[in-house]
């Protein structure tokens, strides 16, 4: 097959990824892989320059319509994710008109911080901006600031003491008791036509990826660690913290942040979650 009519999958290059990633095409992909943030990856798949990707729960909700699930897999956290932070000099009950800066990078979280301010802490004038200036320079000068992905990891090593670091993950489980989803494997409707047997074996394909990875996860850990600039313990770490399944918990919570998304009018409409093969 030419690589042009071979199955386009996203890569997302944070180390939340690496467990899918790293033995897929041991486990019979054959497909190519497109690299870019989560935002970018939201556009691509939009826009039909992929053909499957793990992408922001939120931009499934936003074109739903678009887009068939991947059963049984997603990003996910149950309790504390450690890599989407809101860095703030004051408690989060302080930050009532104040903005906070953010990368752009994740439709998904930057709403789960609006949701979390407003429906937890009843705080209405909060804003956010992507500002010129690096995040972490910021941070550094006590702004507060929301860093997601391996920025964040790394950041968190090495932050200012006077700094406060809120993790979303948590903060969504101590006030639902559920796991929250932050991306979630997505296909655009259109690849069907012509990828339909490729993108069929691709759960069976995750799943075998991700159980070679946990019986090497340290060794790889030790692989990228000066790459990334944390200790291989750390990182195996994280990789135990991430929930890769979507079981019925997960799918409770999709449909409850995508409720309060609409009550705050960050949604037009709720969307119906649909299954390849459902």
């Amino acid at each position: 097959m030419a690589a042009a009519d071979k199955l386009r999958l996203g890569y997302i290059p944070y180390l939340n990824c690496v467990p899918f990633f790293h033995f897929l095409r041991e486990s019979g992909f054959t497909g190519v892989y497109i690299s870019g943030v989560p935002a970018e990856l939201n556009r691509m798949l939009q826009c039909g320059q992929l053909d499957v990707s793990p992408s922001s729960s939120f931009e499934y909700a936003r074109n739903w319509r678009d887009y068939l699930l991947l059963p049984h897999h997603s990003i996910s956290s149950v309790q504390q994710v450690k890599s989407v932070l809101l860095f703030s000099p004051v408690a989060l009950e302080e930050l009532d008109g104040c903005n906070v800066a953010i990368t752009g990078e994740s439709a998904t979280s930057i709403n789960l911080m609006r949701i979390i301010f407003r429906e937890f802490y009843q705080l209405q004038n909060v804003s956010d901006s992507v500002p010129e200036k690096m995040i972490e320079s910021l941070i550094r000068q006590h702004k507060p600031a929301l860093l997601i992905g391996d920025r964040a990891l790394q950041l968190a090593a090495d932050c200012p003491a006077d700094m406060k670091i809120f993790d979303l993950g948590e903060i969504w489980y101590r006030n639902t008791g559920l796991p929250f989803v932050f991306a979630l494997w997505m296909i655009c409707r259109k690849s069907l036509e012509t990828h339909s047997e490729e993108l069929s074996l691709l759960g069976e394909q995750l799943t075998l990826a991700r159980e070679h990875f946990n019986k090497q996860s340290l060794n790889i850990a030790i692989s990228v660690a000066r790459k990334v600039g944390l200790g291989a313990e750390s990182i195996v770490d994280y990789w135990q913290t991430i929930d890769y399944h979507l079981r019925d918990d997960h799918l409770c919570s999709l449909k409850l942040f995508f409720s309060l998304c609409k009550k705050y009018r960050l949604l037009d409409e709720e969307p119906e979650l649909n299954f390849l093969n459902g």
